[in-house]
């Protein structure tokens, strides 16, 4: 029941067996809105998140129209003529108690190698375009690049740390949105995480493949856009509606929800000839399938846990001494 005559919450479920929190709130008169845990920064919802998404299409009910998963929650989109909300909420539970706990999770899970170029022109075009129209002062801007800012406001010793902190993990596609083919991605090796703040205000152009970070995403731009995020190179296009590349050729979007990004660092003028290779379908994206095992990387991240949190430590404290946009 609702918690209250003008709550959206349908029902709440605790905890249990190795599973989050559920809340179930009512989206409008289509659509049922689940959220998983509490509302904080916690990578392990999202697989709960992907696992359910996938037990969705396995075990689908007649009605539901379409799901969108987002970071910690999915919306299930229904036909009220088809199904009730009820009912809809009956076989949700049972989607639920059929998953296994978080360790127990595999999820489909391809690993797409990508090349970024630092700093490339395009890239730094963006910047000098913010500096010059909408924001002289900006202390992100400085140098008229983002780079010095990323590296002093999380304490990084350098620009080889940068480069580290970017290619020595792979980086987790939690959702995609905001453009089309738009993957948010966060780092699966808490030792290179990194948090920025975003532009303010944000700039009116960003180039096509602009790589970037706000909070803890990441974010391949797939179109020129406008973009609040902090900019650190430029990778191959992953969107591409004329699909002149055989890897869009099923679909113009590159990247799916759940895949696992590897950066590897290269020139400007490497990125650019793949660019063009790309667009003349001469260009091979390497994308291997693969199975993302929860219960492995649970057990592994204790591994790592102090080296972690050292640089935890010295990426808020750094963060602290740094000026804000």
């Amino acid at each position: 029941m609702p918690d209250s005559p003008t709550s959206a919450v349908i029902e709440r479920q605790e905890p249990a067996a190795g599973k989050p929190a559920v809340t179930y709130r009512q989206a409008g008169d289509r659509a049922i809105l689940i959220e998983y845990g509490e509302a904080e920064f916690d990578l392990t919802l999202n697989f709960t998140v992907h696992a359910v998404d996938d037990a969705l299409r396995a075990h689908p009910a007649a009605g539901i129209v379409e799901t969108a998963a987002g970071f910690r929650s999915i919306l299930v989109r229904y036909e009220p003529s088809e199904i009730a909300p009820g009912d809809l909420l009956e076989h949700m539970h049972g989607i639920h108690a059929g998953l296994g706990s978080q360790r127990e999770m595999r999820i489909p899970s391809r690993l797409v190698h990508l090349p970024v170029a630092f700093s490339d022109a395009q890239t730094r075009a963006a910047v000098e375009r913010y500096i010059n129209t909408i924001r002289a002062d900006a202390p992100n801007c400085e140098g008229g690049y983002n780079l010095d800012y990323v590296i002093r406001y999380n304490g990084l010793d350098g620009f080889e740390a940068l480069v580290e902190a970017v290619t020595e993990t792979e980086q987790w596609t939690g959702f995609i949105g905001f453009f089309p083919g738009l993957p948010f991605m966060f780092p699966l090796d808490p030792r290179h995480a990194l948090v920025l703040p975003k532009y303010n205000p944000t700039r009116t152009w960003t180039p096509e493949g602009a790589v970037g970070i706000g909070g803890p995403c990441w974010a391949i731009y797939p179109v020129e856009s406008a973009g609040g995020y902090q900019l650190v190179g430029r990778t191959i296009p992953i969107y591409d509606l004329a699909q002149r590349n055989e890897a869009f050729r099923d679909n113009p979007l590159l990247m799916r929800a759940g895949d696992r990004i590897r950066f590897h660092c290269v020139e400007e003028a490497e990125l650019l000839e793949a660019f063009a290779d790309v667009h003349a379908d001469r260009y091979r994206y390497r994308i291997e399938d693969g199975v993302f095992d929860v219960g492995a990387y649970l057990d592994w991240l204790p591994e790592v846990a102090d080296e972690a949190a050292r640089r935890r430590a010295i990426r808020e404290a750094a963060a602290a001494a740094t000026p804000v946009p």
